[in-house]
């Protein structure tokens, strides 16, 4: 029994080690010949995702005296053998969308793979920094707490019926659009019913509510609320028309974790104005001086995402823009070894040099996939490695754009996690 549960054991260590090695998403540019060194026991079936008409991917390192089985009479098949043990290279034609069913040493089940054909991009890489302000859709609770009413009793009008998290939207059928109209709306209240129109979780719902007085004789909930967050970051890439892409995470509220719903969004030219170094246990950060007027306005914020902020930005940005347009690198090409950022922490962007030192194309965490450790010598003075502010710094490697920065380790404050470009470009 031993003996079976250490092979048992031994087996399932195995097993999730191969687990991860391919990732359950994989995207292929149209038209052009692309190599998979998995390298891993792994073997199935591709095909195409039912759609309209379109032909099917090939694979090109097939051995010959199996080519007559891949085709039908017009030269297309209904599926190809594909094995990961060995370089696989595939091609597209067609911008479509296939599957692969796996299995591990060609019995056991592995998972299904997706298979995105896309058309190839190349995007500017950027590295300036980003003044950021952000108006929430609502106002958001950040915290129920309680108050002495008017008879000193503590009293918590909310509590129970709103949550932190929660976006209030309407108020008795009216548009909450910050936080002193709804300071208001309370106050005008007079203790009458609140029929209150939230979001919870992506859903949206009525709860009621009853202010109360506090000693001073004024109506509360007793509750804290947001309406706006500010910032700065990185700008990550523009693109040829106009729109860009930052920071490489969302923008989360400070007290609640929780990504902010986004009502508009606007981009400020900012100014490093100083450098607080990192180091172990604690984070350094960039301090940027932003004046929030119109003449300073780069750019609109259309969407924040748990994979960064997105939106389009200023013709005059592109226009004054340091770095011509390169390729994107994908996922399966990102390899461990040398690689450089660009930031912009002496006041204009530059390259400085890091090492790749993990790549995980299935972390559970999309901010998560890429480890680089600064080896720059200049920029370890300057900053101690990755610091605040950096987020969104462009990951190069190889003459192409591969990612971003996201976070630095704070027990490491030389190393830093990247997202990968593809998982930006969902957006």
């Amino acid at each position: 029994m031993l003996l079976l549960a250490g092979m048992a054991a031994l087996f399932l260590t195995v097993y999730f080690s191969y687990l991860d090695k391919i990732p359950s998403k994989i995207k292929i540019r149209a038209g052009v010949e692309q190599e998979f060194d998995f390298h891993v026991p792994v073997s199935g079936e591709i095909y195409r995702v039912p759609q309209e008409a379109a032909p099917v991917a090939s694979v090109t390192d097939v051995p010959e005296e199996d080519a007559d089985l891949l085709a039908g009479e017009d030269g297309r098949a209904d599926s190809i053998h594909i094995d990961f043990t060995h370089t696989v290279k595939l091609r597209a034609n067609e911008i479509d969308a296939y599957q692969m069913d796996l299995k591990l040493f060609g019995v056991l089940p592995y998972k299904n793979v997706d298979i995105e054909v896309i058309q190839d991009r190349m995007l500017i890489p950027s590295g300036i920094p980003i003044g950021i302000y952000v108006k929430t859709d609502g106002v958001l609770v950040v915290g129920i707490g309680e108050f002495e009413s008017s008879e000193g009793d503590a009293i918590s009008p909310a509590k129970y019926v709103l949550q932190k998290g929660d976006y209030i939207l309407k108020s008795n059928g009216e548009a909450v659009e910050n936080k002193k109209q709804f300071i208001r709306m309370v106050e005008a209240s007079e203790g009458e019913d609140m029929i209150l129109t939230i979001r919870r979780n992506d859903e949206i719902t009525d709860v009621m509510v009853n202010a109360e007085k506090n000693r001073m004789e004024e109506w509360k909930l007793g509750i804290w609320i947001r309406d706006n967050a500010q910032g700065i970051g990185t700008m990550t890439y523009e693109g040829a028309d106009s729109t860009f892409g930052a920071l490489g995470h969302g923008i989360n509220d400070v007290d609640t974790s929780i990504l902010m719903n986004l009502e508009e969004g606007t981009l400020y030219r900012t100014e490093i104005v100083g450098i607080t170094r990192g180091a172990n246990g604690a984070p350094g950060e960039l301090t940027g001086y932003i004046e929030y007027d119109s003449d300073n306005v780069i750019g609109e914020i259309t969407e924040n995402t748990a994979e960064g902020i997105f939106g389009v930005c200023d013709k005059s940005l592109l226009e004054s823009s340091v770095y011509e347009p390169i390729p994107i690198a994908l996922k399966q090409e990102i390899t461990m070894g040398p690689a450089q950022i660009i930031c912009s922490v002496s006041g204009e962007p530059e390259f400085y040099d890091v090492e790749i030192v993990e790549v995980d194309l299935e972390h559970e965490n999309v901010n998560r996939g890429i480890v680089i450790r600064v080896t720059d010598e200049k920029l370890l003075t300057l900053t101690g490695g990755i610091i605040q502010g950096m987020s969104g710094s462009p990951i190069i490697q190889n003459g192409k754009l591969a990612g971003a920065v996201t976070h630095v380790l704070v027990n490491d404050s030389t190393k830093g996690y990247g997202i990968f470009i593809e998982e930006m470009l969902t957006h």
